[in-house]
């Protein structure tokens, strides 16, 4: 069936009280109800407001270079036998997909007055996105970033410091993005009436899977007018998943349409191994950093330490609407291993020319297993970030 202008009119998630079935919701201290309140009635005006949304338009297209293309993989496609698009995220401003929603947080957050911005990042990408937006708005940064994320992607945390941010190290727990998180939330915690905790994905206490939704869908929207107007019949999209922000805001354009969505999970080092970050594959329902959805937890229901090669990826949780996907079976989960990641980012080196973020190489990955007779039409791929921030690991790996 071609494809048509989007048929995404009734869809009711989240409700009122930010659940996307049994996920989501608010699981927080009594001191954060009043701002995530207040921040949610905030969203709900600006959401529907055409000054804002035509603020944030203009500076997507100005600051952030949006759109971005619907590339053509030529060489890609003939290994597989099938036509291979990639949706170029990584050729934003900052070179990922974050922008996007650092944006729209800001001009929100400037909107109820706060003068000060705190984020957490782990592959730095995040961090990188907030600290330019606070530099172009003029407002104090302060980012979260665990010491062993900082080791890994040493070079986005120059970048943070070189933009005027405050690099907080986290070195308790696992040093990496789950701590990171706490840290933040301690943080928001204690300095809420000044302070905007701007997430970077679509983890967290509601509204704030909801908003980074909203500020992700540009990527759909954006791809289907390409399909449309290049006249191509989608057959699969594929993303790769952490905490899911460049997913769910590729799919959800796509969500009433008759195509495959993939989300790949990091499979760290492999069935056989504990050492992963696959939440929704191989985890639980349970409650992290302010709502419900698929986590990773002992049977004491304690969250154990998330393994990938990839920083982005290594979170023990995943948003609560990817979780309401998978149970209704709209999207299908897989997961790729580290090894396999590495190999598919150096193919699309070699191949394209295009040196990818290890979080995109995941989703790339899947292209492999993917059968040619499984394929009837376009498969299109997220290429979230490029990957100059790995280098070092590539360089060790590869």
């Amino acid at each position: 069936m071609p494809l048509a202008q989007s048929k995404l009119t009734d869809y009711p998630w989240p409700d009122e009280r930010g659940y996307f079935g049994a996920y989501g919701g608010r699981y927080i201290p009594e001191t954060l109800l009043a701002p995530c309140a207040e921040l949610a009635a905030a969203y709900a005006r600006i959401r529907v407001d055409p000054d804002f949304q035509g603020e944030l338009a203009d500076h997507l297209r100005q600051f952030a270079g949006r759109p971005t293309p619907l590339y053509l993989a030529e060489r890609l496609a003939d290994r597989h036998g099938y036509p291979v698009y990639l949706k170029r995220e990584d050729l934003l401003h900052t070179g990922a997909h974050k922008i996007n929603n650092a944006l729209g947080q800001i001009l929100l957050a400037i909107r109820l007055g706060k003068t000060r911005i705190i984020a957490e990042t782990g592959a730095g990408q995040h961090g990188v996105a907030t600290a330019t937006v606070c530099a172009r708005f003029g407002l104090q940064c302060v980012v979260y970033m665990g010491v062993k994320d900082m080791e890994r992607q040493a070079p986005n945390v120059g970048r943070m410091r070189l933009l005027g941010a405050e690099v907080r190290p986290v070195d308790s727990g696992t040093q990496t993005l789950k701590d990171a998180t706490s840290e933040a939330i301690r943080d928001w915690v204690t300095n809420v009436r000044d302070t905007f905790y701007l997430i970077g994905s679509v983890v967290g206490p509601h509204p704030y899977p909801l908003m980074v939704r909203d500020f992700q869908r540009v990527i759909g929207l954006e791809t289907r007018a390409d399909l449309l107007r290049l006249k191509l019949r989608p057959s699969q999209l594929v993303a790769c998943v952490g905490g899911g922000s460049n997913a769910i805001g590729f799919f959800h354009e796509f969500l009433a349409d008759e195509v495959e969505l993939i989300g790949i999970e990091a499979g760290g080092e492999g069935d056989d191994s504990p050492r992963h970050a696959a939440a929704i594959t191989r985890g639980q329902p349970g409650v992290l950093h302010g709502s419900r959805s698929y986590i990773l937890q002992d049977d004491d229901g304690q969250i154990v330490e998330a393994h990938s090669i990839s920083a982005g990826l290594d979170y023990p949780g995943v948003g609560p609407e990817h979780s309401f996907m998978h149970d209704a079976g709209r999207v299908r989960y897989e997961r790729v291993s580290d090894a396999e990641a590495l190999a598919a980012a150096s193919r699309l080196a070699k191949l394209e020319g295009i040196v990818p973020a290890l979080e995109s190489a995941h989703a790339l990955a899947w292209l492999e297993r993917l059968p040619r007779d499984r394929v009837n039409g376009a498969v299109i791929v997220c290429l979230s970030g490029r990957g100059d921030k790995d280098l070092q690991t590539y360089l060790k790996h590869v």
